[in-house]
């Protein structure tokens, strides 16, 4: 298992320690835990590399999906 040393200011160190009391964890278990979780929310680089690759035409307007299927049953009210 590595070791890594972190700095932190007293405001961060003081909301990592309240975060751990909660948790109960270890401090190390939860700042492992919160990179995982970072980490994990972030799009995969080939992802990130589709953005803006598409044009508008490359997909059909919302009236030329809706063709074919008729009327909409009427809806209730709220």
């Amino acid at each position: 298992m590595g070791q890594v040393t972190i700095y932190l200011d007293d405001q961060t160190e003081t909301l990592l320690k309240r975060h751990v009391k909660k948790s109960g964890d270890s401090a190390s278990r939860w700042i492992a835990d919160a990179v995982r979780q970072r980490v994990a929310s972030e799009w995969p680089p080939d992802v990130l590399e589709l953005f803006g690759s598409w044009k508008a035409d490359d997909f059909p307007d919302a009236a030329e999906l809706r063709t074919g299927y008729g009327t909409d049953a009427k809806r209730e009210e709220f």
